[in-house]
C-alpha cells in the first residue's frame, strides 16, 4: 500500500504548543512504492478565494520504494535537484499575480503527470496546513505617497 506524509502535518503548532508557521521545514515522505518506480508528487491548494495553486516533482523511488526530497533529488516539474521544501516553495497560481494562502494538498502519481486535472486519481494523498501569519498579528496596510506595503504587528 502507498502511503504519503508530512511531518509535522500542521504548521500552527507543535507538541509543546509553540506556534509554527510556514517557514519551519516539513518532512514528505512517499513509502510502499516498487524499487525505482518513477513517479510524480503534486502539491496544490485552493486558496480562501478559490484561487488555484500547484507544484510538481518527478521522482525514482530508491531501492527500498522510498522517496523522500530531503535525500533524492527531483528530477523535473516545478524544479529540479534536492530541495526539501521544493514541494511548498515552487507553488505557482494557475492565475498570474495571486497570493498564497493556507491548506495544501499531497498528491502522488505513478509515472511522470503533466495534467492539471484534479479530477485524476492519485496513488496516494494527504494533506498539510500553512500558515503564513501568526494569531494575533495585525495587518496594517501602508499608504503614504508612493510607498506600498503592510506592516505586521504582533499580538
Amino acid at each position: 500500500m502507498v502511503e504519503v506524509t508530512v511531518t509535522p502535518q500542521s504548521s500552527l503548532a507543535d507538541r509543546a504548543g509553540q506556534k509554527k508557521l510556514a517557514d519551519r521545514p516539513v518532512q514528505v515522505r512517499v513509502k510502499g512504492l516498487s524499487p525505482s518506480q518513477l513517479v510524480t508528487v503534486r502539491t496544490w491548494l485552493k486558496d480562501e478565494q478559490g484561487e488555484r495553486f500547484q507544484a510538481r516533482a518527478f521522482f525514482r523511488a530508491d531501492a527500498t520504494g522510498e522517496v523522500d526530497p530531503t535525500l533524492h533529488a527531483a528530477l523535473g516539474g516545478s524544479y529540479s535537484g534536492v530541495w526539501p521544501m521544493g514541494l511548498f516553495w515552487f507553488l505557482q497560481p494557475d492565475s498570474l499575480f495571486r497570493r498564497l494562502v493556507k491548506r495544501v494538498r499531497l498528491e502522488l502519481f505513478n509515472g511522470l503527470q503533466l495534467g492539471t486535472d484534479p479530477a485524476e486519481q492519485p496513488l496516494g494523498s494527504c494533506q498539510a496546513e500553512r500558515w503564513y501569519v501568526g494569531p494575533g498579528v495585525q495587518r496594517v496596510p501602508v499608504r503614504e505617497g508612493r510607498v506600498r506595503g503592510a506592516l505586521f504587528l504582533p499580538p
